[in-house]
């Protein structure tokens, strides 16, 4: 719970200083929420389509998998993934990835002592290998969107409905404080001045 403030004018100061920071803040925090939502979903279709894209490299790989079985044709440290590059990149402040390529370490063999489609078998592997990669950079980035529009949604709703509203009281309670001072003050010194007549009313 917040300290109550001070009642008198350096607090009122301060509590309109407050608020003018907060109020001005606020519109910023507003456009990064928006920002976020609109990129968010804008990427819902594209991480959709690339579930889908590797769905379907996963069901043609699939004739492959009776015949990978094969001694012949062992893929184990055939195709190897070296790295994953990514760049960086900013979205409404926040610091995301986007996927650029995986590069592989490919084990050279015969042609001779290798069955005929073992060369289809690894292209297929290898865009199965990079779609993946590429779904999981992109699930990353909604991630850390998500959790950034989520935190950022909470500091609106601070703003909105917490800090701002108090001190807008805060304000309305010092000025009122202020104000009923200030009558008393004059009206204390309207009977000073009235007794203070009268007391050389008296003395004459």
């Amino acid at each position: 719970m917040a300290d109550k403030p001070k009642l008198n004018k350096t607090a009122l100061k301060g509590q309109r200083d407050a608020l003018s920071k907060y109020q001005k803040f606020l519109p910023i925090l507003q456009l990064k929420k928006m920002q976020l939502q609109l990129v968010i979903r804008q990427l819902e279709p594209v991480v959709e389509k690339q579930r889908q894209d590797m769905e379907r490299a996963v069901g043609g790989i699939k004739p492959w998998a009776a015949l990978l079985t094969d001694q012949a044709a062992d893929l184990d440290g055939l195709l190897v993934v070296k790295d994953v590059l990514t760049d960086r990149d900013n979205i409404a402040g926040v610091e995301v990835p986007e996927f650029r390529e995986v590069t592989f370490e490919e084990k050279p063999y015969s042609l001779f002592a290798t069955p005929p489609w073992l060369d289809m078998a690894v292209a297929a592997l290898r865009r199965l290998i990079a779609l993946r990669e590429e779904l999981r950079v992109l699930m990353e980035k909604e991630r850390i969107l998500r959790e950034e529009l989520r935190t950022t949604t909470q500091r609106v709703n601070l703003f909105e409905k917490k800090l701002i509203p108090e001190l807008k009281e805060n304000i309305r309670k010092i000025k009122i404080f202020l104000g009923d001072e200030e009558t008393s003050a004059v009206g204390r010194a309207k009977l000073a001045k009235a007794k203070l007549v009268q007391q050389q009313e008296v003395a004459s």
